[in-house]
């Protein structure tokens, strides 16, 4: 029935007491009006969740990607090295922090020249110690690196291993002797970034690059610690998804716990 209709009712005498053209002009408008209006909210609506349903894939696709400074070969050996607890935190010291510790380390290695090889055959052009004593202001840090790393109760090496790369040195694969630390390492990164390098001895074709860029501190356990050889890689050959890191004299400082009972031999 049109509006006409609705509006126009007949009265007594045959007289129509309806209500003019330009009234029910203004009803159709404003039944437009109306109308308008519910498109426009139900435009509103549908674009409110589309983006919502945007958001949550975009969270979802950033949940599944691989951390800026990790890469690896497949999503398999991805989810495998990080469950087991492989982690890289960049920006964990301050420049003040990076300072302060490669002053603490500095006088111990400059009374060395830099080796050729290590006795395992490891490392090339590198100085090594281990320290026990530190400043106040160090011991707060290597606290922090103990807290981040290693589990409450867990008995830790006291003696802190320092290593110093000349810029032409470097790390070849290998896995760090259980009869010396137990299943995890934590190493800061001081003075240069790097790429640490982990092959799986089982399948050569399962591999994980770490950066390790400057301040930051890296965590190796399970799998990446006892099934993985890790490596530095030389400068020529630091290369990290594509792009180079140069590579400059590197100092880490790596902490340690105990071999336990349960750690494989």
């Amino acid at each position: 029935m049109t509006i006409e209709r609705q509006r126009m009712q007949i009265s007594r005498g045959g007289v129509f007491l309806a209500d003019t053209r330009e009234q029910v002009k203004a009803e159709r408008a404003m039944h437009r009006a109306w109308g308008e209006v519910g498109r426009r909210a139900l435009l509103l609506r549908l674009q409110e969740g589309a983006r919502r349903a945007h958001c949550i894939a975009a969270g979802e696709q950033r949940r599944s990607r691989a951390p800026a400074e990790i890469r690896a070969s497949s999503e398999t050996v991805l989810g495998r090295l990080r469950a087991g607890g492989v982690s890289v935190l960049p920006g964990f010291l301050s420049e003040d922090e990076e300072a302060l510790l490669a002053q603490e380390v500095e006088p111990r290695l400059r009374r060395q020249r830099y080796q050729d090889e290590h006795w395992d055959g490891a490392i090339h052009k590198y100085r090594e110690t281990e320290k026990s004593q530190w400043s106040e202001e160090t011991r707060v840090i290597l606290q922090r690196v103990r807290d981040t790393a290693f589990p409450p109760g867990v008995p830790q090496l006291t003696q802190v291993h320092v290593l110093d790369l000349d810029k032409t040195g470097y790390i070849k694969p290998h896995i760090d002797s259980v009869k010396f630390c137990g299943c995890t390492i934590a190493g800061l990164s001081l003075l240069s970034s790097s790429v640490m390098h982990l092959v799986s001895e089982q399948n050569s074709q399962d591999w994980m690059d770490l950066l390790l860029e400057r301040r930051s501190l890296y965590i190796l356990r399970g799998p990446a610690r006892y099934e993985f050889t890790h490596e530095i890689l030389k400068d020529e050959e630091s290369f990290f998804d594509g792009r180079k890191i140069p590579r400059e004299r590197r100092i880490s400082v790596i902490c340690r716990n105990l071999p336990l009972p349960s750690d494989p031999s």
